[in-house]
């Protein structure tokens, strides 16, 4: 059964606990506007008054999803450490690493044609320029620095592999919140990329994927910050 099941469990756990739990619930903070990931650490009351939501509404949602269990396959909290940082480079760092150069392409498009009714978009490009430059760095180190780290960790033990998690893993951290804040803003310029009524395709399309990285962006983050990071501090 699933790990959560009592309503009085949600008000003593912060919101990233409640989707490390049940990885389901990141769908109803999604469509509540709830960060998950980098502002995981937050009560599910602060979250709800920050976003003004009902705090009743996403407890009656998140009661009914316990209800029913959840599939194996997304319990992401009982995974091996290996095996999760190896998801995480074939699912969220080759959809990143896959999705980068036409968000970028678009997004530069729609500025360059929009700009000038539409400055925000003038904005929203440069920002989504740094995140490909910093998100494309970060992957890298992840996967030549930190995860080997972590699964040497696992067979060695050795003092100065500790040292370097736990500086990988701070630096991280703040890249995340970097990445993580910039798309907040993104999606702020952008209404929830709405696409006004002169938008053209383009415009509709670079919106629509922005959307779908910002997603992934969250759930990436949140199996980071929530469950690969901490666990590995405890090695």
């Amino acid at each position: 059964m699933n790990n959560v099941s009592k309503e009085s469990n949600f008000n003593e756990m912060t919101v990233g606990q409640i989707v490390t739990a049940d990885f389901r619930a990141a769908g109803i903070f999604r469509e509540a506007g709830i960060d998950f990931c980098c502002g995981g650490d937050k009560s599910l009351d602060v979250a709800c008054k920050e976003q003004k939501m009902d705090k009743a509404v996403v407890l009656d949602q998140l009661n009914e999803l316990a209800k029913t269990e959840m599939a194996p396959n997304l319990n992401f909290n009982e995974w091996e450490l290996g095996f999760l940082a190896d998801y995480i480079v074939n699912t969220h760092h080759k959809f990143v690493q896959k999705s980068l150069p036409d968000a970028l392409f678009y997004t530069r498009k729609i500025a360059t044609v929009h700009g000038d009714n539409h400055p925000e978009l003038i904005e929203i490009a440069y920002l989504f320029e740094e995140i490909n430059r910093e998100l494309l760095q970060h992957l890298q180190h992840e996967e030549e620095v930190l995860f080997p780290a972590i699964k040497e960790m696992l067979k060695t033990k050795r003092k100065e592999v500790k040292e370097t998690i736990v500086l990988e893993i701070t630096r991280m951290k703040g890249e995340h919140e970097y990445a993580g804040e910039a798309m907040d803003k993104i999606n702020r310029l952008s209404k929830n990329y709405e696409v006004p009524d002169d938008g053209c395709g383009s415009y509709k399309l670079a919106y629509t994927m922005l959307n779908s990285f910002e997603d992934d962006l969250h759930v990436h983050v949140h199996l980071e910050n929530n469950i690969l990071y901490p666990k590995a501090l405890q090695l």
